[in-house]
């Protein structure tokens, strides 16, 4: 343990020493000695420690410096040790970074938003747990700690999803949560046991170095790779944590919990788990070629008819909410095609404008006093003036206006799927590109729809508040408070400049020169190197491609249809039925899930308790036994009786038996 640079044990452990303090020591549960104010100055300070130290370990592995070390010795296993230790790269600071720096912003927009709340304390302790979480995720050098982050992000995103407790829709998200994510943990769970099963060790480098021996096993039974089956296992694992279809349905019911939740695991956690795992195991990936297609048709899937949904959503928060599962579809899209450090590059730019969105979302609902119906809003931009230009700002990066920083990354995500020859990217590559669209289209239809037009504050017939309670929606909107707009400010300008200052270092620079591999055969970031003449040429470049002017047009299809001639919309949705119903009820994909799977496991479990437990358990088993008990007991009861020559007589026979068995075996 003293191996350890105490820097690495301060970034981790203070977010967690924060959640202990305000959790245990401000919600009654060992007394109630921290006040609301001491729980968010304690938890606040906690994550600032570690995301200054988070900047410091950036600096220092940008100049060289890296750590790959035990923390201690957690188990032993005959000859192996099962080990807590860190690996501290490029990819984990990047991580770092965006974790803290993010997870920082929803601590100090919490004191504002979560104000008159009554667990503020106990909602301080999740988010800081949280992101201690997440930072043992990303700060592991072994499969096992890997696991222990992935399964605690799990349970901190069901408390908090679930943290208003009392609401029924809030419970049912939460579990819906849980169990979803249970069925991804449960093949992520078996990648991990085939790789430790061949390797021989937890251990990311020791595995990795394996990679090519790996590669050479084949599935116990079949011919299939090994390695393909323990990668296709990992992934459904990052299907449940970064909600990829069809593991994509608990995402946006997870929208009931309160709304700097939403951008924490939305943003900057959670879901950008799966994207770091993939790219993390990189080197096993690049040696699967089946898997990586998987991986791609998957991903192009959850780009395109995800940001569909997000069409007809009329709620502020779901709205970005399907917007976050279009894009991990792009960022998975990128993993498929072999450009890793894309995605994880659209990951970072992502985290900054999506936390923005969602916290500017946030900010409206207050402003709007606790309306989330897009329907019911219109003309914001004249009483919130720097919710509505951070929002904009935000949308914007969203659909990838040339300069701002998402344009950096989900361009290149275009491009990569262009030039990959992995099987299925040529449809990922329509997929993404017909997003381009549908990402402008949603995303401005929300901002129209918000802060532009008509004003409808008092024309919400049946709004209830973000907080389950009835609302009264009448009054003037206003701004809200400096605690909540400087967050939006302060992840404005990422937004707005990290794609251009990240760009050449994170892709075609050295910055993940030994952490990220690719394969020779798969060369396409080699080729997207040559285009590539820095970020302003890049930017200029945008203005004559198809991808621009496909943003264009969802930009002024939607100024059309929402603020120009609004009957449109609703003629469309008259004379389009069925697909409205479709897209209404998500593909009826909660349908099919509640019905078949949770009912055929329902009917399974029926069967189970009539056969196994009432028929067989307690019919043959208890019953059963009970009643040859009492047969025997009757039989043996009649030889009983009480008299000296029926006891004599059985004594002769039983001897005449055993003289006749002993003569039979001579």
């Amino acid at each position: 343990m003293s191996s350890v640079p105490k820097l690495y044990l301060i970034i981790a452990f203070a977010p967690l020493v924060g959640a202990m303090l305000a959790g245990l020591f401000g919600t009654g549960f060992l007394g109630s000695w921290v006040s609301r104010r001491g729980a968010h100055w304690i938890t606040i300070l906690g994550v600032l420690i570690s995301a200054l130290g988070s900047l410091v370990v950036l600096k220092n592995t940008m100049a060289g410096e890296t750590f790959n070390g035990s923390l201690y010795t957690w188990s032993t296993i005959g000859n192996i040790n099962v080990e807590i230790g860190f690996l501290v790269d490029s990819l984990t600071a990047m991580m770092m970074v965006v974790v803290t720096s993010v997870s920082l912003m929803v601590h100090i927009y919490t004191i504002g938003y979560m104000k008159d709340d009554p667990g503020y304390q106990r909602f301080f302790s999740y988010i800081s747990l949280f992101t201690f979480s997440m930072l043992m995720l990303v700060m592991s050098n072994n499969m096992l700690q890997l696991f222990f982050g992935w399964e605690a992000v799990g349970l901190v995103s069901y408390l908090l999803i679930g943290f208003w407790y009392k609401r029924p829709t809030a419970i049912f998200a939460n579990m819906k949560a849980f169990l979803v994510n249970r069925v991804g943990d449960f093949g992520f769970i078996l990648g991990i046991g085939l790789l430790f099963a061949y390797a021989g060790t937890l251990n990311y480098a020791e595995v990795f170095a394996q990679s090519d021996n790996l590669a050479a096993q084949l599935f116990p039974g079949t011919e299939w790779m090994m390695l393909t089956v323990a990668c296709i296992c990992l992934f459904i694992g990052a299907m449940g944590k970064s909600a990829q279809f069809p593991l994509h349905v608990w995402l946006p019911d997870s929208m009931e919990g309160p709304t700097p939740i939403s951008a924490l695991i939305h943003a900057a956690t959670m879901v950008t788990a799966g994207i770091f795992m993939v790219a993390r195991f990189s080197p096993l990936f690049e040696l699967s070629t089946t898997a990586l297609s998987f991986v791609i048709v998957i991903g192009a899937i959850t780009a395109l008819f995800m940001g569909f949904l997000g069409i007809i959503q009329n709620d502020v928060k779901r709205v970005v909410a399907y917007s976050t599962l279009s894009q991990l579809g792009y960022m998975t899209v990128a993993l498929g095609a072999s450009a890793y450090s894309i995605a994880v590059f659209h990951l970072m730019t992502h985290a900054f404008f999506k936390a923005l969105l969602f916290l500017g979302a946030g900010s409206v609902i207050i402003g709007m006093h606790h309306n989330q119906d897009i329907r019911y809003m219109g003309g914001l931009r004249k009483y919130m003036p720097i919710t509505w230009i951070t929002f904009l700002i935000g949308s914007l990066s969203l659909i990838g206006t040339p300069f701002l920083s998402g344009f950096y990354s989900k361009e290149h995500i275009i491009e990569a799927a262009k030039a990959s020859a992995i099987p299925g990217a040529g449809f990922a590559y329509w997929a993404v590109l017909i997003g381009v669209f549908v990402t402008a289209f949603y995303s401005f239809r929300l901002y129209f729809l918000v802060f532009h037009g008509k004003e409808r504050f008092d024309e919400n017939p049946d709004a209830h508040d973000d907080h389950g309670h009835d609302a009264y929606h009448g009054g003037t909107p206003h701004e809200s408070p400096a605690v909540v707009t400087v967050p939006l400010i302060l992840l404005a300008i990422p937004s707005v400049i990290i794609g251009a200052i990240a760009v050449a270092p994170m892709l075609f620079g050295d910055f993940f020169n030994d952490v990220i591999f690719v394969s020779d055969v798969h060369p396409v970031m080699a080729q997207l190197a040559e285009h590539f003449h820095g970020w302003a040429a890049y930017g200029l470049h945008a203005f004559v491609t198809l991808p621009f002017w496909l943003a264009v047009a969802g930009v002024v299809t939607a100024w059309y249809f929402y603020l120009v001639n609004p009957a449109i919309p609703a003629a469309i949705k008259a004379r389009a039925g069925f697909l409205y119903r479709l897209l209404d009820n998500k593909y009826y994909m909660d349908a099919f899930n509640e019905k078949v799977i949770a009912g055929g496991a329902r009917r399974i479990g029926g069967s189970f308790w009539k056969i196994g437990d009432r028929s067989l358990i307690d019919g043959l088993m208890v019953n059963g036994s009970a009643r040859l008990v009492g047969w025997v007991a009757g039989v043996v009861r009649h030889f009983q009786s009480g008299y000296i020559y029926h006891y004599a007589f059985a004594m002769i026979i039983g001897i005449m038996a055993l003289i006749s068995i002993f003569v039979l075996m001579d």
